[in-house]
């Protein structure tokens, strides 16, 4: 059981202090700490499964064992909570029209092994390696590939109930700009409540059937998740794993940027934990996808509750783990997330998926990129193209998708461009060392 010792006098923050990985407040202040961390996180791990078909308390559940596990393999020496991850929609989403959701875990599954192997080379070689391979130009296009390829996705919602939608779009970015701190940091999930209660409300005025509560009615108030296996036995499912491994690239990227971040505020030796982060986000990932989970990452929105808490303590986190194994264990909550309707999926994800693409951007911008050099210009140019435009190739059974197309001539394009350039010495770009991105669709640092 891990020990913390007391901040303090246990009730209050000294001033000019922050409450160390190692420290805690008295267990009811921590208690409420980790009550805000559930909230914070849930506005985002609910809607991942919501959007890709997966049920919702089994992602929660996977959530919380998710944080638990990513506390054990950090030795306890790094909060953070493991929620739901952006990336993984689109490629989900395909997998699962494609060849099923067994199919779809199973390249779950195949991004967590795949990241806990590049966790293990960091904490033995360090992060050089990856900052040449993924330069802030190849980041910043591969990230926003990532939302912007699902484009088409949203408008399929939005268009079946454009007033919900508007409604629930208007909503979000008002809450984003309205308020500071912890509600513009969860203004998507306020959004969602938002457009909700305005669908219910156009339903009873209307008499159109917008939302069928029945469902709701049925389940029980406790029971176990539903679990399914991944399935490597499908043929099918070798040809939809590639499309997935664009997706390592994200996640390593907000692993180093959640780092880097507690690593501001609590001390530089926090560090020193980002290969073990890599490792236990790895292996969360890979045990949601082997039962039925969706795959995870750090969460920018936990970081927010930290910075405006000043409590950095770990005891905080094992509290919002247990919390939310506790709440995955009632369908009924599960059953009330899966009536939102589609148009307030459509209206939220309009304002989601773009945002992904702006974290893209704002990578580029952060680090100057400079696109006067035309391998910068095609590196993201042409990946962003294949995306929105939905490139495939396919031989026999085996296909491709935007994703995987994309990123891929995004690395190739950058290094193989730079290799001709640095040999004519027509203007080659030294890239920069990895940016610090936030968590994919929630509040970018």
């Amino acid at each position: 059981m891990p020990i913390w010792k007391l901040h303090g006098n246990g009730r209050t923050v000294e001033p000019g202090a922050v409450v160390r990985p190692d420290e805690r407040l008295n267990w009811p202040a921590t208690i409420a700490v980790g009550v805000q961390h559930v909230i914070a996180m849930f506005g985002a791990t609910f809607l991942v499964p919501v959007l890709t078909g997966f049920p919702v308390s089994t992602t929660l559940l996977f959530s919380g064992i998710g944080t638990l596990l990513f506390l054990l393999i950090t030795r306890n020496k790094l909060p953070s909570y493991l929620g739901s991850s952006f990336a993984f929609i689109a490629p989900v989403t395909a997998a699962t029209a494609s060849q099923g959701m067994g199919s779809a875990l199973a390249g779950i599954v195949a991004v967590g092994l795949l990241l806990a192997a590049v966790g293990a080379i960091v904490q033995i070689a360090g992060l050089g390696w990856v900052d040449r391979l993924m330069p802030p130009v190849v980041a910043g296009a591969i990230v926003a590939l990532i939302g912007f390829n699902l484009a088409p996705v949203a408008w399929s919602n939005f268009k079946l109930q454009p007033l919900p939608g508007t409604i629930t779009l208007v909503a979000v970015i008002l809450f984003s700009v309205l308020f500071r701190g912890f509600l513009g940091r969860v203004s998507i999930f306020l959004g969602v409540i938002v457009g909700y209660l305005a669908t219910v409300l156009i339903q009873l005025s209307t008499g159109e059937q917008l939302i069928d509560f029945g469902a709701v009615a049925d389940a029980a108030w406790i029971g176990l998740p539903t679990f399914q296996i991944a399935d490597f036995g499908n043929p099918g499912t070798w040809s939809v794993i590639a499309m997935f491994l664009p997706v390592v690239l994200v996640l390593i990227a907000e692993n180093v940027g959640h780092v880097r971040g507690v690593a501001t505020m609590t001390g530089a030796e926090v560090n020193k934990q980002t290969g073990r982060a890599l490792i236990a986000d790895g292996a969360a990932t890979t045990v949601a996808g082997f039962f039925g989970g969706s795959g995870t990452t750090t969460y920018g929105e936990n970081i927010g509750v930290m910075a405006a808490t000043r409590v950095y303590s770990t005891a905080a986190y094992w509290v919002a783990g247990t919390a939310a194994i506790v709440l995955s264990l009632s369908p009924k909550v599960g059953a009330v997330f899966n009536t939102i309707p589609a148009g307030v999926l459509g209206g939220v994800t309009t304002a989601l998926y773009g945002l992904i693409g702006i974290i893209g951007i704002k990578i580029w911008v952060d680090n100057r990129v400079d696109f006067s050099r035309p391998v910068n210009q095609y590196t993201g140019a042409v990946a962003l193209v294949i995306a929105i435009a939905g490139f495939t190739m396919q031989w026999g059974d085996f296909q491709l998708g935007a994703i995987v197309i994309g990123a891929a001539a995004a690395l190739l394009i950058y290094h193989l461009g730079n290799a001709i350039a640095r040999w004519r010495r027509t203007g080659a770009d030294d890239g920069g060392p990895i940016p610090a991105v936030g968590q994919l669709g929630g509040d970018p640092q």
